[in-house]
């Protein structure tokens, strides 16, 4: 199994999206690449945070490639927005994909220089090594299971068929 955290505004959605797809394992929300230790999701909203809402993912790369997880990311999120996503606003809004494992950086890199082509200088997705990632509270775990007419900005729809489980 590999690992790759993701943001891509309100994580609830972007945890739904992701665990719905063949190759996802295990997913988990938190907060991540911020200024302190264990905050809590009243400090990312307030701003004593500077962290993103992310979404944890453990994956088979035999069944979902880095890459594609990569594109669903660019498909349920606008990475030319700095700290916005749908009705979202906030720096805890704002998108990237953050890595363990160091090869991957380049990957990924690559593969957004491929995807955007001549979009790529205006992408604000950031790309960065994952250090810091605290998980967030409980009730917020598969929020969208527990809450099915819960807000969110993704539409969970944009998974083919074909690529869920």
């Amino acid at each position: 199994m590999k690992e790759l955290y993701v943001a891509g505004g309100c994580f609830w959605g972007v945890e739904a999206y992701f665990k719905q797809l063949k190759g996802i394992v295990k997913t988990s929300v938190g907060y991540i690449d911020g200024n302190m230790n264990q905050p809590t999701y009243e400090m990312v909203c307030d701003g004593r945070a500077s962290h993103a809402e992310a979404c944890y993912l453990s994956y088979d790369p035999n069944e979902i490639s880095l890459e594609s997880i990569c594109e669903h990311l660019f498909r349920i999120s606008n990475p030319f927005s700095k700290f916005r996503q749908g009705n979202d606003v906030g720096r805890q809004y704002r998108t990237g994909i953050y890595y363990v494992d160091d090869d991957d950086e380049m990957m990924i890199k690559n593969f957004m220089k491929s995807y955007f082509k001549d979009e790529y200088s205006r992408v604000q997705t950031e790309v960065k090594k994952a250090l810091d990632y605290a998980l967030a509270e409980t009730y917020h775990q598969n929020y969208l299971d527990k809450n099915p007419h819960g807000y969110c900005h993704v539409n969970l729809g944009l998974a083919k068929e074909d690529e869920r489980k």
